[in-house]
């Protein structure tokens, strides 16, 4: 710690407002001497604990390939048993599962969407 009084408090270690507020100076913590800057504090979480998504190496991680919700399973069971070519049913389903996972899971937004791209051309 260094000698120098604090630059936010002047040294006496409280600040106090024009209402009568008194409270300790957030820069010294109440002690009224400057503290030493020690340069880049890292906040990152680093432990195990804190990536509880990671998965440890070695292991293979399957790739979903079906949707999981109620309404992802019956608007992919409707691209299934569509007309479409199978790239499309595909690129639909893959659509679905991209949407649940960003979304929980399928609006009736999102379902119309889908049913509006499997409906045949007038």
């Amino acid at each position: 710690m260094s000698t120098d009084s604090c630059g936010v408090c002047g040294g006496d270690g409280r600040l106090t407002n024009s209402f009568g507020s008194d409270a300790r100076c957030p820069a010294c913590h109440g002690t009224g001497r400057r503290s030493e800057d020690t340069g880049f504090h890292d906040v990152t979480k680093t432990k195990p604990s804190h990536h509880k998504g990671a998965v440890p190496a070695g292991t293979k991680v399957e790739k979903q390939t079906w949707p999981t919700t109620y309404e992802g399973i019956m608007l992919a069971e409707e691209v299934k048993k569509s007309g479409v070519t199978e790239a499309e049913k595909l690129r639909l389903t893959r659509e679905i599962l991209d949407y649940e996972g960003s979304h929980g899971k399928c609006t009736q937004t999102f379902a119309k969407k889908v049913r509006r791209q499997i409906r045949p051309a007038p």
